[in-house]
């Protein structure tokens, strides 16, 4: 199997803002290579690991001044949120830069398919690459205007997943690399926001991944924090049970408005 040279849609959108904070969200992605395409169960055709709908809950970033950069592939061409050597982030079990088991702890591939060395290669150096290096001159660039740069990396997952947790998750799952990541202003004003319609936790089972763990520097001005939000606050649970994923309407209004009192929260903030 060879790779394609070129992709079928740019690696992200990105969209600058003119405030300190970045808002990244590296997995909701729907686009597949015909490479992966090819090799995927018909399970994993469904895209069941995506972070559903992120760019709609987050429609009103650009209102508010705010940049983000949005991954285009699905995590199941490459996971954007995971180190470019692919050490394990946790000690318990996850999924890999190159995932070959879906969250339902079923393969992700057909048996003796998978994406060749060189897709991956190419998948690593056209689409990892490019997305990690945008998020790095744009924090420099936010670093020099303000002195100070704030990394958002906006996540989803579905509430129950026995594969990587037990029981059920919070509504708001925090992570700042057990604090390494960034400034406690920064936790403290995302959390202490929350109205208590919403259960959350720090530093739970989600501590931040690779994007967190990375680019989190506040001895050099760069403040990170993750949030994986439960996708129990915004679908509809009885289509998500059979893969079929949809907006709730009843629950969208009350969930993007504390989303927005969490970006403004952060975006004001002053290092």
């Amino acid at each position: 199997m060879t790779t394609h040279k070129t992709l079928i849609v740019p690696a992200f959108d990105f969209v600058q803002g003119d405030s300190p904070l970045l808002v990244c969200m590296p997995h909701p992605g729907l686009h597949l290579t015909p490479e992966v395409d090819d090799c995927l169960t018909d399970l994993a055709k469904k895209l069941p690991d995506t972070d559903w709908f992120m760019p709609e809950l987050y429609d009103f970033l650009t209102p508010l001044g705010v940049g983000y950069i949005k991954a285009n592939y699905s995590r199941f061409v490459i996971d954007l949120n995971r180190p470019y050597d692919d050490k394990p982030l946790y000690e318990t079990k996850t999924t890999g830069l190159f995932p070959d088991v879906l969250f339902e702890d079923s393969p992700v591939f057909l048996e003796g398919k998978k994406p060749s060395e060189e897709a991956k290669e190419f998948y690593k150096e056209h689409i990892w690459k490019a997305y990690h290096s945008a998020i790095e001159q744009e924090l420099a660039r936010l670093k020099e205007k303000f002195g100070y740069a704030i990394l958002f990396d906006a996540h989803s997952i579905a509430a129950e997943v026995p594969m990587l947790f037990d029981g059920v998750l919070p509504d708001f799952n925090w992570g700042t690399n057990d604090g390494k990541a960034c400034d406690p202003l920064l936790a403290n004003a995302a959390t202490q926001i929350l109205t208590p319609h919403f259960t959350q936790v720090l530093n739970g089972r989600f501590k931040g991944g690779y994007t967190t763990r990375h680019f989190g520097q506040p001895e050099n001005g760069i403040h990170a924090i993750q949030l994986e939000l439960s996708q129990a606050t915004y679908l509809n649970d009885e289509m998500a049970k059979q893969h079929e994923y949809q907006l709730d309407e009843t629950k969208l209004p009350f969930i993007k408005q504390q989303l927005r009192e969490v970006i403004e929260a952060c975006q004001h903030l002053r290092f």
